[in-house]
């Protein structure tokens, strides 16, 4: 890659994807460009975006290089991600998810006969947020679509895998039949 527009190109469009920081040494391998030659011509963007007062600036931190928001621009930023943020979920949906976490892969009869009342819009709209997803249908009459919970699902509740969810309470415990560590 000897252009210095396709080299800039390409280093905007990786660190962009990336959205973390990425060190020299990654850039010039992916780029196979010399260390020199990735140096100057990220050190030449970081100067030309600051200079031109883009809603974007490229920082070096340490070994590795990274692309941010503008620090002039953070109260707007903050206000638009806000404006993004989901609704927390509502205890029925709380409910249905812990029904399929704890039962996957699980169907929507499965899910309304624990909760005695009908899922069905919680389970779309669950879909929709991309917390569960189908994942294949139940050989019986109907064939039934079966759920279960998505990487998504993880990532919101900070969990690394289904493993690390806690164990279910015992029946009469804490009131039976109740999912009370839901609203721990």
């Amino acid at each position: 890659m000897e252009d210095i527009r396709e080299i800039e190109s390409a280093l905007e469009g990786v660190l962009f994807a990336s959205g973390d920081p990425v060190s020299t040494d990654k850039l010039c391998v992916l780029l196979s460009i010399e260390r020199k030659t990735a140096e100057t011509v990220l050190s030449d963007m970081a100067g030309r975006y600051s200079y031109e007062r883009r809603g974007f600036r490229l920082v070096r931190m340490d070994n590795r290089w990274q692309m941010v928001s503008a620090p002039e621009h953070a109260e707007v930023i903050r206000q638009a991600l806000e404006e993004r943020k989901t609704p927390p979920l509502s205890k029925a949906a709380l409910e249905v998810l812990t029904i399929i976490a704890y039962f996957r892969p699980t169907t929507r009869a499965y899910v309304d006969q624990i909760r005695g009342v009908d899922s069905s819009g919680t389970v779309a709209s669950l879909c929709e947020k991309g917390l569960i997803e189908e994942c294949g249908r139940l050989e019986v009459p109907g064939r039934p679509i079966q759920y279960r919970t998505t990487p998504v699902f993880l990532r919101s509740f900070g969990l690394s895998s289904l493993g690390d969810l806690p164990d279910l309470p015992v029946a009469g415990e804490e009131g039976e039949g109740q999912m009370s560590f839901l609203e721990k």
